[in-house]
């Protein structure tokens, strides 16, 4: 009787483990999504990473129409945990640290592209509820006709001498902002647990009146606001190229260390598509998708696996650049690090504004 009952409990497992197999099955979720019609995502803006290439896709093979609401990480989590079941965005984009925070607070589900064995195991959870799709380096871009008879900066140290004004954005909300601060702690004998020395170079620069409060975005940059520009490396070589005068511009990672992180799609537990965005992931994920985000100068994750045209590749920076370059390697120490940091940058750089 154990043993039927144990044949029995093991046939249903597998029963259950084949429908699920086959409710995943790409061309089921392809006609899903096409049934559902449309994906609606936060934080994935036409101008970040070359998204634009990416919804024009799913349009032309799937139909799906699109609509994007732009926010920082923080505020995609906190928006799907806020509207529930009226949930109005279906995927995200977030930074490498809030994959983990989204798995904690319950609102993302799992979906494992095709392409899932081809993605790091440090870059992906075991689970399938997040995994970075592009990475992401600290850079630096700088508008050599603002720099006040200054020299160019190529490392960190080099900031705190010159006469130009540092953007780094907002550290309490936005993810690229709080790795520019890794990545000076990086540089600087800091680590995961030990920001200090970042905070230190930070509040010198703000003592000096030199730290700008405007985010590095394209509309600041047009407006000549950014002098220097604490930028992931995609962002830097994107907004350089759509600028009336890209050789007033220069993008590098500073020589003296930076950090390599990337962006994950968080699925909304609570989508009104959830195929949708589940296709979306898996587009993502494809040679397609990957060269789409390579086009938009991010390094796709799977890049050891997908041959990039030759004038996509020529668009990134150069491999030694990369030399310094420091992936996150205490994940968990850096999301308390990173939760903490709001409260230390106010105390500890802009008390030192004038």
């Amino acid at each position: 009787m154990k043993q039927f009952f144990l044949a029995s409990l093991l046939g249903s497992t597998i029963a259950l483990c084949t429908s699920a197999m086959a409710a995943d099955d790409l061309k089921t979720l392809e006609a899903a999504a096409k049934a559902e019609g449309a994906v609606n995502s936060v934080g994935m803006p036409d101008d970040w990473a070359n998204w634009k290439g990416t919804w024009e896709d799913l349009a032309k093979k799937y139909g799906l129409k699109h609509i994007d609401t732009d926010m920082s990480s923080a505020q995609e989590i906190a928006k799907f945990a806020a509207e529930k079941d009226n949930a109005s965005a279906d995927i995200g984009d977030v930074g490498a640290a809030f994959g983990p925070i989204s798995v904690k607070q319950g609102v993302v589900q799992p979906y494992k592209p095709t392409t899932w064995e081809q993605i790091p195991d440090w870059a992906k959870d075991k689970d399938g509820n997040w995994a970075l799709a592009y990475t992401g380096t600290i850079a630096f871009i700088v508008n050599k006709k603002l720099l006040h008879g200054s020299e160019a900066p190529t490392k960190w140290a080099d900031l705190k001498t010159g006469k130009y004004k540092v953007s780094i954005g907002d550290v309490s909300t936005a993810a690229q902002a709080a790795n520019g601060v890794l990545a000076a702690a990086l540089a600087n004998g800091g680590d995961e647990k030990n920001i200090q020395p970042a905070l230190l170079l930070f509040a010198d620069i703000a003592k000096q009146g030199r730290l700008s409060m405007a985010n590095p975005t394209i509309a600041t940059m047009e407006k000549g606001e950014i002098e220097v520009g604490v930028v992931w490396d995609f962002n830097g070589l994107s907004y350089k190229a759509k600028m009336a005068n890209p050789d007033d511009y220069i993008v590098l990672i500073p020589s003296d260390g930076s950090v390599i992180s990337g962006y994950t799609t968080i699925i909304n537990k609570y989508a009104k598509h959830p195929n949708a965005a589940k296709l979306t992931r898996e587009y993502i994920f494809s040679d397609a998708g990957q060269i789409n985000l390579a086009k938009g100068n991010a390094r796709p994750i799977r890049a050891e696996h997908i041959k990039l045209p030759e004038e996509v590749k020529a668009k990134l920076l150069p491999n030694e650049q990369y030399k310094k370059v420091t992936p996150i390697k205490d994940a968990d120490a850096w999301e308390k690090t990173s939760k903490a940091l709001p409260q230390k940058w106010q105390e500890e750089v802009i008390i030192n504004m004038p």
